[in-house]
């Protein structure tokens, strides 16, 4: 049952967050307005489609479309929660870049009326939340904010940052659990009652300052464990030992869980905000820096192996299997497969010949980069002697090395063994 206190949502950003979010509210009754500065998502989805990947978005979105309950614009308009969910990539030197924040912020300022609550989704630098009241009150010097009013405040500002993994969007949304800060104690109940229309996980109430932290340190912890077992894939190809066979044997034991390896670390979430801590506190973090330098080195090793192996065969063509960060999505965002093919294209002997079928073109990274075609499964198989495994899409797990026995076969991500 929908909550009446909230007649009307607005999600400000329509990307692999804010769509799906819009959408779940929509498919709850509630009306949901999309805003997007991309003129395509926006006429995309008010024709009931999606632009980009994700199961069951394609259905979910359709339906509150066709319903009336979903629609897209460039601008915000008058509604009763404003949820914003856009990038927070950084600038250089690993510093956090807020501009989209507080273009979202200030671009919601002007129809802001009393009773409403602004909740950032978007991953954020410890503080953001606080500064997001204090810019909306330059803004509107008519109406009061927590960080000044408290308890008490016209407007209720909150930080509640999302923990979805792509592939399961649409279910985590629903289920996890949900942390919800806010710059007063009355904000954090006010965005409680928002979520509870969608949300079957449990809220845990906290101040903004602690939910961005939280957020912060979610990825900082995984992004330690990826590092832990790339930096000790790099230490098997230095013995010329398995690493994968040694992880599985080592996580035998009772209390040992050593992850994955693979070419790196990439996405929005992992990749980016570790740094956030850091910048935030550089004399306090050795560990997290590490890690983020084990993890953004892996692309140049990997890089190194196959140039290696070019020379040993004598091969110009090289098959890169996959660019999107993880398996069966299309999202390239900060991807390390993408960084590898960009590596190998500083040779220009080389012919690469890159495969991703959840897309159909190439980034554009490496759109202009003349050594780099994009390809079919088939052909770059049949051209190439050298196959470069980067993403660990389920198709190419149906390729059997066996059946090529005069090419040379790197498995980045341990799917061939």
């Amino acid at each position: 049952m929908t909550d009446t206190a909230f007649i009307k949502i607005c999600v400000i950003g329509l990307g692999y967050v804010g769509l799906p979010t819009a959408a779940v509210f929509a498919s709850r009754g509630v009306e949901v307005l999309g805003v997007d500065i991309n003129d395509h998502a926006v006429e995309m989805i008010n024709d009931g489609k999606v632009h980009i990947v994700e199961p069951d978005l394609d259905i979910l979105v359709k339906g509150a479309v066709a319903a009336g309950k979903l629609s897209a614009q460039t601008t915000p308009e008058p509604a009763d929660a404003f949820i914003i969910a856009v990038p927070t990539p950084f600038k250089e030197n690993k510093k956090p870049d807020l501009k989209f924040v507080k273009a979202a912020v200030e671009s919601l300022a002007p129809v802001l009326k009393k009773g409403d609550l602004v909740v950032i989704e978007s991953t954020c630098p410890v503080g953001t939340t606080d500064s997001a009241s204090h810019w909306l009150s330059e803004s509107r010097p008519d109406l009061s904010f927590p960080h000044a009013a408290g308890d008490s405040a016209d407007i209720n500002v909150a930080h509640s940052p999302e923990r979805v993994l792509p592939g399961r969007v649409l279910i985590e949304l629903v289920r996890n659990d949900r942390v919800v800060g806010g710059v007063s104690h009355a904000c954090a109940i006010r965005t409680q009652q928002l979520y509870r229309i969608a949300v079957e996980g449990e809220c845990l109430l906290t101040t903004a300052r602690t939910a961005e932290l939280v957020k912060l340190s979610e990825n900082a912890y995984r992004d330690v464990n990826i590092a832990f077992s790339n930096e000790l894939s790099l230490v098997c190809d230095e013995l010329d030992i398995d690493a994968w066979e040694a992880i599985r044997l080592a996580n035998h034991h009772p209390r040992v869980n050593i992850l994955t390896p693979g070419p790196g670390v990439g996405g929005h979430c992992i990749a980016v905000d570790p740094w956030f801590i850091v910048d935030s506190a550089p004399e306090q973090t050795p560990l997290i820096k590490a890690a983020r330098l084990v993890n953004d080195g892996k692309p140049t090793h990997i890089s190194e192996k196959v140039q290696k192996a070019a020379a040993e065969l004598g091969s110009t063509n090289i098959a890169c299997l996959g660019l999107a960060y993880k398996a069966d999505i299309d999202d390239l965002r900060e991807s390390p497969s993408v960084n590898v093919v960009a590596d190998l294209a500083k040779d220009k002997r080389h012919t690469l010949w890159t495969v991703e079928p959840h897309s159909i073109t190439l980034p554009k990274k490496l759109k202009n980069l003349d050594s780099v075609k994009f390809s079919s499964l088939e052909e770059a198989l049949t051209a190439c002697d050298i196959i470069v495994l980067l993403t660990d899409h389920k198709v190419f797990k149906n390729i059997d090395p066996s059946d090529y026995p005069t090419k040379r076969f790197i498995d980045t991500r341990g799917i061939w063994k």
